[in-house]
Order: structure tokens, then C-alpha cells, then sequence
């Protein structure tokens, strides 16, 4: 009996393609011929002389498109004295005012910040790109002004394997978000600058939309609706076109409060609709709906008329240490997530994100809802270990 390179052969035809992972985060497979020997017979086997991305990694290219805000987060441990200062609520999140506008530079002057490429989509289309291990997957396009924290924000996110297509403007700075801490938890101020700039002559661009008819998932925060709802509109109809996957986060109160009909108008396109506890009782209290019951409130969303029969709509609401709940053909499946111990929270600054961006990485696989929201979990578990919306190089994810 015959070895070549410790393989040994048996007297039966045996075909024995050697395979090399070149570096995870390539998923680079190289096919290559072979030649056989069994018992004198020479059998040559012309295999397919390949050096190209695995094929799940070329269908996997392009396949989920975010848009939303990019800003850069500005995070530190605060005092609750800092919160009241400004008058900011513990785990909320809102659009600065006047009277924020001197917050920025106190967080840097006062306490130890960091700064972490953010944005709530952004966040989820990284934390997506780093479950998946696949660079190329997916592709982000925002607003952003040409400065350095542009640039380091465009390096940090084609590093992280995102395909960046952003919108670059003059005279206007990259948006900024203040993540204040207290205890763990939250708060967020979010100063869109440039991002409140972001244009839908940009996204119709042959080399941009190139990207929406490329993607087969679209995913938009509530977010966008305050800057660029006819580009929402524009991405929303081409998905019913083309029986692809829209969907949308409720992402704040402040959202299904002050830009009701903007999200009621583009409710109808969700295939999918992400949001928390918080957002499904504020959306049901603007509804008129007369419950604050999680459950029902995701099967009334998910209940809610579709623009296309083609797709079903299923809601998928977070509620913290609490299970998710997940509202499909008007029942309810509630999923346990991943307990923490309170000495090893470090900061819930893009736990929501995370966990939207672990569920689509299992999503555009092709996974079942189930283990799309353990991927969610796991995401969420991990960056709440960690400040801001970081993770390690690779994920521990089975």
C-alpha cells in the first residue's frame, strides 16, 4: 500500500482531495490535482484547479447590506452626577441638542474615554462580518465627513472585513455618539453631524446601487427614517421587487414617537422587525394599543400588513437578562439568553447591535430562527464583556 503525504491508499479507487485553510480569515480552499496510485493502476483524477474564496464564501459576497448613521462612539465611565448635568436617562438613547453640545469635550477633558468605530447599523453589520469569519460578506453605507475620524472609522471597518461605501462630505464633521457608563449601563448621545447628511443621490450611483442589487438582506435602523427615508424607500421597494429580505429596527422611543408615520409608511416592508422591550411598549402606546405585554405587542407588529405576500413577517424583541421573544404566525417562542454575572458586565453599549448582528450572520446562511437568535445571544454576550461595541479577533461560536 501507497502513502502520499501520510495519506495511505487502499486497493478500492479512493479519490483523496488534500484541502488547506489558508487563514481563517480567508476561508481560502485550494483544490488541486491529484494524481493516484492503487496497486500499480494509475487513476488520475482531474480535479477542479481552484484558488477562490470556498464557495460559501463567494455566495456569501455582498449578501447583507446595512445603511444607517456611522459615528464615531465616545465612551467613558460617567457619574450619574454627569447624566443629571445634562439632563440625560439612564439607557436612553437620543439625538443631542444645544445643551449637549459641551458634553463631548467634558467626557474627553474629565474622564478616560475611548473611541470605537459605531452607529447602531454599523454595529451589527460589524459584529455580522466577524461571526461570519468571511471578508466581502457584507457592505455598510453611511455619511461621513472627510477628517480623521472619518478615515480611522473607514480603516477600522475595512480591517474588520466590511465592504465600506460611504458618502464623503466637505466642511461637515463625522458624526460622533457619547456612550455614557454608569453602573454598566448605557446612555446614549448621539451628535449626527455628518451622518444627518447622508444623501440618496449617493446610494443610486451605479457603483452603490451595484451593492443593493448584489445584497439579498437589507438592514436598516430606525435610525436612517430621521435622515434619509427615501432611501430607506428606494432599498425597501427593490426587496419586494425582488423577493429579497427587508428589515428595520424600531432602535429608540424617540423613534416610534416623533417619526410615527415615517416608520408606519415603511412598516409594511418588514420582513423582519428588531427592537426592545422599551421601543415594543412605546410603539404600542403610540398605536393606541392598550397593552404593555411584550408577547402580544410582537405578534401585533408581526401582524401588521405586508406590501408582499411573499415573505411572512417575524418580530424579534429583546428584553435584557429577560428571553427574547420571537412573534411568527401569531404565537409567541420565548429564548433564554445567556446569563452574565454582574462582576463580569463591563458595558451594554451595543448589546441590541450585537445581538441583531449575530442573528444575521446565521440568517443569510440559511439557519433556522432558533439558531440565529443563539447566535444573537452569543454576540450579545460577548460585547457586553468588553467596552463599547468590541469583540476578540475570532468568535467561540458552535
Amino acid at each position: 500500500m501507497r502513502v502520499w503525504y501520510g495519506a495511505p491508499y487502499i486497493s478500492a479507487f479512493h479519490l483523496w482531495a488534500p484541502t488547506w485553510l489558508v487563514d481563517g480569515d480567508w476561508g481560502l480552499i485550494c483544490i488541486s490535482f491529484i494524481l493516484l496510485t492503487v496497486n500499480n493502476n494509475k487513476f488520475s483524477a482531474l480535479s477542479l484547479s481552484l484558488s477562490v474564496l470556498l464557495l460559501a464564501s463567494m455566495e456569501l459576497e455582498g449578501t447583507l447590506l446595512g445603511m444607517c448613521n456611522p459615528l464615531l462612539d465616545i465612551s467613558a465611565v460617567v457619574d450619574e452626577g454627569f447624566l443629571q448635568k445634562y439632563g440625560i436617562k439612564l439607557n436612553d438613547a437620543i439625538l443631542a441638542e444645544d445643551k449637549h453640545k459641551p458634553m463631548y469635550e467634558e467626557m474627553a477633558n474629565n474622564f478616560n474615554v475611548e473611541y470605537i468605530a459605531g452607529g447602531a447599523t454599523q454595529n451589527s453589520i460589524r459584529v455580522a462580518q466577524w461571526m461570519l469569519q468571511k471578508p466581502g460578506a457584507t457592505s455598510y453605507i453611511g455619511c461621513i465627513g472627510k477628517d480623521k475620524f472619518g478615515e480611522e472609522m473607514k480603516k477600522k471597518c475595512t480591517l474588520d472585513g466590511v465592504n465600506v461605501h460611504y458618502y464623503e462630505i466637505d466642511n461637515t464633521p463625522t458624526g460622533t455618539c457619547a456612550v455614557c457608563v454608569v453602573g454598566g449601563e448605557r446612555s446614549l448621545v448621539a451628535n449626527l453631524s455628518a451622518a444627518n447628511c447622508y444623501k440618496s443621490e449617493h446610494l443610486t450611483k451605479p457603483e452603490n446601487w451595484a451593492l443593493v442589487e448584489k445584497a439579498k438582506y437589507f438592514y436598516i435602523s430606525g435610525f436612517f427614517l430621521t435622515v434619509s427615508p427615501d432611501s430607506i424607500q428606494l432599498v425597501a421597494d427593490h426587496a419586494v421587487a425582488n423577493n429579497k429580505f427587508f428589515m428595520m429596527n424600531l432602535s429608540a422611543p424617540f423613534i416610534c414617537e416623533f417619526f410615527k408615520d415615517a416608520l408606519e409608511k415603511v412598516l409594511p416592508y418588514m420582513d423582519f422587525v428588531f427592537g426592545n422591550e422599551t421601543e415594543a411598549r412605546t410603539f404600542s402606546k403610540v398605536q393606541g394599543w392598550e397593552t404593555d405585554n411584550v408577547e402580544e405587542i410582537a405578534i401585533k407588529i408581526s401582524q401588521w400588513p405586508k406590501a408582499s405576500g411573499t415573505h411572512k413577517r417575524i418580530t424579534i424583541i429583546t428584553q435584557g437578562a429577560d428571553p427574547v421573544c420571537v412573534a411568527e404566525d401569531g404565537k409567541v417562542k420565548l429564548f433564554p439568553v445567556i446569563l452574565l454575572p454582574k462582576e463580569k458586565l463591563v458595558d451594554t453599549n451595543g448589546a441590541g447591535d450585537a445581538f441583531v448582528g449575530g442573528f444575521l450572520s446565521q440568517l443569510i446562511q440559511g439557519k433556522s430562527i432558533e439558531e440565529s437568535v443563539r447566535a444573537g445571544c452569543y454576540a450579545a454576550n460577548v460585547i457586553i464583556q468588553r467596552p463599547g461595541c468590541t469583540y476578540p479577533a475570532k468568535p467561540d461560536f458552535h
